[in-house]
């Protein structure tokens, strides 16, 4: 393993140095701030990074001499994260007068209450400054994330619209300055904080992270904290050890081949959406779906398969496609299909000490069809009560074989293989679709919970698929909201 560099926490906030020691490894970014720092601009409205009221920037060092910014949600973000790390809050944003989105949000009478405000502020800079503003829809994504309680988004849009209208300012020289100075605090060794009876490691390599895993099988490993995070905020649990994986540069990659493309585990939902999309339109419009903006900044294609959630959107998609995971172990790693990974709730074929590394992901054939579709109560930023996700190949004009995978129909991600069966050898029309829809009985006893009933569940399951077969039959696929990939701007 690499040499070891204890604490402090270094990073920048606002443009100052700031280092940290004596704080719980699981403090959060936001108790930070409105703590110690006093920054009470950043708010805290839910606690679980979904009203985006705590909404920071944070930039880190691109590895080509600039900076990759992203906006992300404070209340669950651990501080030792931010180690090497930039941080800007509302305060900083506003320190030389007030910014053209921060006028137009005068203008535009764009705060009511005002609780919201500053979370709104920071995020449509954020997606100004990283150029995914160029249209009104897009300005609708980009706050897909922040809740307006007072339902003031009309006035909040047009701000961002007329930010949207206004050249991007060209920060190049600034951000090799800051990348430089970021770069200083976390070098190449396995950082290490440890206070207040809890330990954080960050390792930026991925032998170092395996080394790290096998000494402590019983850390956690946090990524983007999406998850974790609410084990501290809502449930309190306490972690005596953590591993960041965020900083281990050899899972950020992405590698794309004619046939299929490889994930490495630590890249993020809004990092993925654009080759995702490339795949197939749908794949695109529902990571446009996937929780919240700042969530797809700072969740991991490899978190949302590793913690093996029944209702994660990514894993049936994946599963339809006939994804692989790499997994591994000290230096040992292996494959597996990844419909094989998902044993029950609450298990997967995952070894203490053994780690989701990558994600191999083949490309649709010309003789397959694919379909996803998410369905939740609200349409941004929700849970899914159902998500289905289906793959096609044919022979001609008969099915030879039949992928269906669903999120919330099981204590798993699961496919639908006595529904498969009925679609084998035959035409892919009403006929064969309603014995495969009578057939999903046998496949699935959904549970009644918050998001739905069982009879919901079951019944549009069923109907996701006779909508697969009636899109297939008239040659037109339902109209995709939002854009197409070349539109996503750059990465936040």
């Amino acid at each position: 393993m690499a040499n070891e560099t204890k604490g402090p926490i270094r990073f920048v906030l606002n443009g100052e140095t700031r280092e940290v020691a004596g704080l719980k490894p699981t403090t959060t970014l936001l108790d930070y701030l409105r703590g110690p720092e006093r920054l009470t601009g950043t708010k805290e409205g839910c606690a679980e990074g979904d009203c985006g009221a705590c909404t920071v920037l944070v930039a880190e060092p691109d590895g080509e001499g600039g900076l990759r910014r992203r906006s992300v949600n404070a209340c669950i973000q651990f501080l030792p994260a931010m180690n090497g790390r930039s941080i800007e809050t509302v305060e900083y944003l506003g320190r030389d007068g007030l910014t053209p989105l921060q006028t137009a949000m005068v203008e535009k009478h764009a705060s009511q209450c005002g609780f919201c405000t500053p979370g709104f502020v920071v995020q449509l800079q954020a997606g100004w400054l990283t150029g995914a503003l160029t249209d009104r829809q897009l300005v609708k994504d980009v706050i897909s994330g922040n809740l307006c309680r007072c339902t003031g988004y009309g006035p909040i849009i047009d701000a961002g619209v007329e930010l949207a209208a206004l050249p991007v300012p060209d920060t190049s020289a600034a951000d090799r300055a800051l990348a430089t100075r970021l770069e200083s605090f976390e070098g190449e060794d396995v950082f290490s904080y440890e206070a207040a009876g809890g330990r954080w490691y960050a390792p930026t390599n991925v032998d170092d992270l395996a080394d790290i895993y096998a000494e402590n099988p019983d850390a956690v490993l946090v990524a983007g904290a999406t998850d974790v995070g609410l084990w501290v905020t809502k449930q309190h649990r306490e972690l005596p050890a953590l591993i960041d994986v965020s900083h281990v540069r050899d899972l950020m990659m992405v590698e794309e081949r004619a046939d299929k493309i490889y994930f490495g585990a630590v890249v993020s939902h809004r990092q993925a959406r654009e080759v995702l999309a490339d795949i197939h339109p749908d794949l695109g419009e529902m990571m446009r779906r996937f929780a919240g903006y700042q969530i797809r900044n700072a969740g991991t294609i490899g978190g949302n398969i590793a913690n093996g959630s029944p209702i994660g959107d990514l894993p049936p998609c994946l599963i339809a496609l006939g994804s692989r995971l790499f997994l591994r172990k000290g230096e040992d790693i292996r494959a597996v299909a990844l419909e094989n990974f998902f044993i029950e709730y609450g298990k997967q074929d995952r070894a203490k000490g053994e780690f989701v590394a990558a994600i191999e992901v083949p490309r649709l054939t010309e003789n397959q069809r694919f379909f996803a579709h998410k369905i939740s109560k609200r349409f941004d930023s929700d849970i899914s009560a159902v998500m289905a996700a289906f793959c096609l190949t044919f022979d001609g004009e008969l099915v030879s074989e039949a992928r269906l995978a669903f999120g919330g129909m099981a204590g798993v991600p699961k496919r639908a293989s006595a529904a498969e069966a009925a679609l084998l050898g035959r035409p892919f029309d009403a006929v064969a679709v309603e014995d495969a829809m009578a057939a999903m009985l046998q496949d699935f006893q959904p549970l009644t919970d918050m998001r739905a009933s069982a009879d919901y569940r079951l019944k549009t399951a069923q109907n996701l698929l006779k909508r697969f077969q009636l899109e297939q039959a008239s040659g037109e696929h339902r109209r995709i909201t939002g854009v197409d990939a070349s539109t996503f701007g750059e990465v936040a």
